[in-house]
């Protein structure tokens, strides 16, 4: 059974996260976390997927799942639940390319991420989930040089 902590909880969950890290990836989190709530403001954060192997995932929703924010050893994935269906001009999806629904953003550490163009792609993803809300339709269950992430 999944277990989403309340709003509050998963902002606190997040912020721990981003601490307990204390290295590039807790910065790139936060500065993405950031680009998330200026894109967005009413953007609710939720911590979910938690189990016994994982301490839970943070999540952005509006209206759906805009994107999650997942740390590995070597780099931050920003997963865009229906990423297949927006338009991405400045190739910031660089992962899970082959799939018929998500597309993720792997970036690592000394990557610079186009904020312009996230925010962008954080909105036309809200702008996705409130058009299906608005139509009643269900919502689907839900290469690494992109343009819009650049190697320093």
């Amino acid at each position: 059974m999944k277990r989403v902590a309340p709003v509050k909880s998963a902002s606190r969950s997040i912020d721990e996260k981003i601490k307990q890290l204390g290295d590039w990836r807790g910065t790139t989190l936060n500065k993405v976390r950031e680009v998330i709530h200026e894109a967005d403001p009413e953007i609710v954060e939720e911590w979910k997927w938690v189990k016994a192997t994982n301490p839970g995932t943070p999540v952005w929703s509006h209206g759906g799942i805009v994107c999650t924010g997942e740390t590995y050893k070597d780099h931050v994935k920003m997963t865009f639940a229906r990423g297949a269906a927006l338009e991405d001009p400045s190739g910031l999806f660089n992962s899970s390319l082959e799939g018929n629904v998500r597309r993720a953003i792997d970036i690592y550490e000394g990557d610079r991420v186009n904020e312009a163009a996230l925010k962008d792609l954080i909105r036309a993803a809200v702008a996705l989930n409130l058009e299906d809300q608005s139509h009643g339709k269900p919502k689907p269950k839900s290469g690494k040089t992109g343009r819009g992430v650049s190697h320093d």
